[in-house]
């Protein structure tokens, strides 16, 4: 089973909160509670996305959490990226030579092409279509038979 871990899930939940309430710094506790989390789990989230630049942190009595950028330019791939490492569904799908088998394998340009597709497709949801309680419209077919391996890596 493809799947994400619970604390990715969590990240985009506590992003999600954040981006209801973009003009509002954001403590750790008042997060923890509004989403239900424990706030062990909702601290090490937060400091996760801090360090990969997708929220901001300010200490003090007017301190807490904030967007680092827009809702609108913060992607599902971006909060997946920061817990999760890059979107790829195999080794050979993100980086070169990682794989001993990749040149008898005979199936990495076609993983590579799901990987870029499964990518355009986490890139084009942004957070604040994950924050909107309206369902997200996606597109009936992923581009795959047009993607270039070139363009993607590029």
């Amino acid at each position: 089973m493809l799947k994400l871990s619970r604390l990715t899930d969590y990240a985009a939940v506590v992003m999600a909160q954040i981006a209801r309430h973009p003009d509002t710094a954001h403590a750790a506790a008042d997060l923890a509670g509004a989403v239900k989390l424990p706030h062990p789990t909702v601290s090490k989230t937060l400091k996760m996305l801090v360090k990969a630049g997708l929220l901001t942190s300010q200490r003090g009595a007017q301190g807490g959490y904030r967007l680092a950028r827009p809702a609108s330019h913060i992607t599902a791939a971006d909060i997946i990226a920061a817990i999760e490492g890059p979107v790829a569904m195999t080794e050979c799908s993100h980086a070169e030579g990682e794989c001993e088998l990749a040149g008898s394998c005979g199936v990495s340009d076609n993983w590579q092409r799901v990987s870029v597709a499964l990518r355009t497709l986490l890139e084009s949801v942004t957070l604040s279509h994950l924050a909107d309680s309206a369902p997200i419209k996606l597109p009936i077919a992923l581009p795959i038979q047009t993607i270039s391996l070139s363009a993607a890596s590029a």
